[in-house]
């Protein structure tokens, strides 16, 4: 079996290469491979030159995008090259420990799953600003009474897949409107979809933290989009 680790990355010179050292790291257990693809999403602050010294490394494919495209043209890249069995998507940062990922694979090894989330809120804890907070909660509850399921958390980065599940989404979004894309798709298809808690470190706007509290709203056309085409 092979896992392949999708790794979108747009402006993370500072985290980049301990997060790919982290991945490279990762240990799913006998007969078990994996896979980096690591998506460039036309980054300006050495982000590039951080990644130099992966080019050529075995098991690792570097794409760089000659322009910023978004996280959801970044990851479709990385989908469209995966090679693996299990396909999951890893942030360029370092607010969640790769580690997490040995755990989520098991539902779906085990046949119990098609897809797994790792939530950030499935402990009860509240994580992030307030306003981080209530954003991602309210996404979650309307996803849920668009599509009658019972998540609470979609805009996590941490979605693992059986490839042939994700070969039949249509994915279009370009943005972070991939994330709830992705969710709305799975849900109508009726794929077997379970929760796993998972720990996370949120940074903050002044570090790094790429999305904002605009793309809220477009999550919440994608989901009545998805949810009513």
């Amino acid at each position: 079996m092979k896992v392949s680790i999708v790794i979108p990355v747009y402006n993370e010179a500072q985290t980049v290469a301990a997060l790919v050292d982290k991945v490279r790291a990762l240990d799913f257990g006998p007969g078990t491979d994996k896979e980096l693809l690591i998506v460039d999403d036309g980054s300006s602050d050495g982000t590039r030159e951080a990644l130099r010294r992966f080019d050529g490394v075995d098991g690792i494919r570097l794409h760089h995008s000659p322009v910023n495209l978004g996280k959801g043209a970044s990851l479709r890249i990385g989908f469209r090259q995966a090679t693996g069995d299990i396909i999951t998507i890893q942030d360029a940062d370092l607010e969640l420990d790769p580690e997490e990922l040995k755990r989520l694979i098991v539902p779906i090894t085990e046949g119990r799953a098609d897809v797994v989330f790792g939530s950030r809120f499935l402990d009860g804890k509240r994580r992030g600003s307030p306003i981080f907070y209530l954003a991602n909660r309210g996404l979650a509850a309307l996803t849920n009474l668009l599509y009658g399921a019972h998540l609470t958390d979609i805009e996590t980065c941490y979605k693992v897949f059986r490839a042939d599940v994700l070969a039949v989404l249509t994915l279009r979004a370009s943005r972070f409107e991939i994330e709830p894309e992705l969710t709305a798709q799975v849900l109508k298809r009726g794929f077997r979809l379970i929760e796993l808690p998972i720990g996370y470190s949120p940074r903050s706007k002044n570090e790094g933290k790429k999305i904002s509290w605009k793309d809220g709203f477009g999550a919440i056309v994608m989901l009545l989009n998805q949810r009513f085409s």
